[in-house]
């Protein structure tokens, strides 16, 4: 599999104006607009006026959603179509609460120009994870709606142990954890993340009706201590947030909490040896230099390396049907 070539002028002003496409919608869902037509047709000028946005804008902005299939129009007033309202209007089952942590992510991309000066994200502030409650509620509801479509599928790809503990660390909502329990109720899962976050874990956990199955420990990962006696370690969507050195720590001390005979799962973009492929770890690792210090996105070389310095043996890389990447290793 080569990387693909663009050839065709006009296919490149298409990915190029992309942003105006992605601008629009995010601007509708952060106004609401989806919720404010749940279930009913109403004027541009109602919605401006309710939303206390400019008359002619709003018209505009909502024309621009007819065009993109988002909303529907008849005799000068809109509705939602049925993919909005189930997808785009809070309150829904299947409602894409993630999007808000898109909207966030649209600030830090607009930083890549002299973040690729720097080396480094630029965006002034804490870390990833010491933002506002709403980017950290927001970034959350992010990764729980991606993980429902993983979750199932990793769990039944992966040699589960038939009891015992094991430790989701960086868990944030705990997805993966509850498809383990349900593939394995035998086991009790411990979901690890950092004190601002374990609240958010508490939510779901009570959600989803497992407080007997899972529990939850706060901490730093790359400084407070997971534990012992675990026969499996979870680590997804972490190691990219970290330098080298800081991955190497991290692996240890999961291999320092497993018992022997434990496995290390490892769930991330796994790049090949040039950085190019697969094409979404190549653009990830831009999401990385942008909204981090150092974070990146690695080779099935680095992390085997990690892995092996840190005791594991048996690690190998895995790939899910639907393209999921896993590394795994046993504790010697």
């Amino acid at each position: 599999m080569g990387t693909p070539e663009i050839s065709n002028p006009g296919h490149l002003m298409e990915m190029i104006n992309g942003f105006r496409t992605s601008r629009i919608i995010l601007t509708a869902y952060e106004l609401g607009l989806f919720n404010f037509l749940k279930g009913k047709s109403v004027s541009s000028g109602e919605v401006a006026r309710l939303l206390g946005t400019h008359p002619r804008a709003t018209d505009r902005l909502m024309n621009a959603l007819v065009a993109l299939g988002l909303l529907k129009k008849s005799e000068n007033l809109f509705f939602n179509t049925g993919f909005s309202e189930r997808y785009l209007v809070s309150g829904s089952p299947d409602f894409l609460g993630g999007i808000s942590h898109s909207v966030h992510l649209w600030n830090t991309w607009n930083t890549l120009t002299p973040a690729v000066a720097a080396g480094t994200s630029v965006v002034m502030g804490d870390s990833i994870f010491d933002r506002s409650e709403e980017w950290r509620e927001s970034f959350i509801a992010a990764m729980h709606q991606r993980g429902i479509h993983q979750a199932m599928e990793v769990a039944a790809a992966l040699s589960l142990p038939s009891q015992g503990k094991i430790l989701d660390v960086g868990g944030g909502s705990g997805v993966f954890a509850f498809s383990f329990i349900h593939f394995r109720p035998e086991l009790h899962a411990v979901v690890f993340d950092l004190p601002n976050i374990v609240p958010f874990t508490h939510q779901y956990i009570k959600k989803a009706g497992l407080e007997n199955f899972v529990s939850t420990l706060a901490g730093d990962y790359l400084v407070d201590d997971f534990g012992r006696d675990y026969q499996l370690i979870f680590m997804s969507a972490i190691i990219h947030i970290n330098s080298p050195e800081e991955n190497e720590r991290l692996i240890q001390r999961g291999v320092n909490a497993l018992s022997t005979g434990g496995q290390l799962v490892i769930l991330d973009h796994v790049m090949n040896d040039d950085r190019t492929e697969p094409a979404a770890g190549a653009i990830f690792a831009i999401n990385m230099l942008v909204g981090t210090d150092h974070g990146d996105t690695y080779t099935e070389k680095e992390i085997s390396f990690w892995m092996e310095k840190a005791g594991l043996s048996e690690v190998r890389i895995q790939t899910t049907p639907s393209g999921i990447q896993l590394m795994t290793g046993i504790k010697k």
